[in-house]
């Protein structure tokens, strides 16, 4: 009988017991720091190079674009980015040469009029390096690209009235090729050379939104 009562009091005690636990398993943890971005289009450069012939490497930017990122500095890895490029918004400084880059030969704009990246993942690999990751979508096809990123400074503006801003550099190289754009090969070069320069404005609310 003494080995049922001990038996029975030791089943209640665990069926208090376990659900303590299994609450302190779900409790939420502390919120990561996370901070969302505008970029200071005019401190943010989106440039390629693009071999001409064996001669030089041509250079051309886009300087109609708009998106976000949100940052956590103390937890990189959870950090995203999300742009959209007009297309239309093409330079190479001259006015035929634009012209023809955004025909049906190249860029052909009046079906693709946009260019998309949107991150997918973060690895860090360094203090102030990452790779990030992301969905680049380009004449309709969508494939994975990766930028490799330098994180150069977050802190507030000098000439801005106290603006708190995150600057990078970003690198990638692609195959245009991939995507579907074939016109010049080989003569032109098929590797496209990335290069991005990027200042992000931290909203006042200095929080990310919701991720879908």
């Amino acid at each position: 009988m003494k080995k049922f009562l001990f038996l029975a009091a030791s089943v209640c005690a665990m069926s208090y017991i376990q659900p303590v636990f299994a609450e302190d398993k779900a409790a939420p943890v502390t919120p990561i720091n996370v901070e969302h971005y505008t970029f200071d289009k005019a401190h943010t450069q989106i440039l390629f190079f693009v071999d001409h012939l064996g001669f030089s490497k041509s250079q051309g930017e886009f300087l109609d674009f708009d998106g976000f990122f949100n940052f956590d500095l103390e937890h990189p890895e959870k950090s995203n980015v999300d742009v959209s490029i007009n297309v239309s918004g093409l330079d190479m400084d001259d006015d035929k040469w634009n012209t023809h880059m955004k025909s049906a030969d190249l860029f052909d704009i009046e079906k693709f009029p946009t260019m998309t990246f949107k991150s997918t993942a973060i690895e860090v690999t360094g203090k102030k390096t990452a790779n990030i990751t992301g969905d680049f979508t380009l004449l309709g096809v969508t494939k994975p690209v990766v930028l490799a990123v330098t994180h150069n400074k977050s802190d507030k503006h000098a000439f801005s009235g106290g603006k708190y801003v995150s600057g990078f550099s970003a690198t990638t190289t692609i195959k245009r090729s991939e995507f579907g754009m074939q016109y010049g090969l080989p003569m032109v070069g098929d590797d496209v050379e990335i290069r991005i320069e990027v200042e992000g404005l931290r909203s006042e609310a200095e929080a990310a939104p919701e991720s879908e």
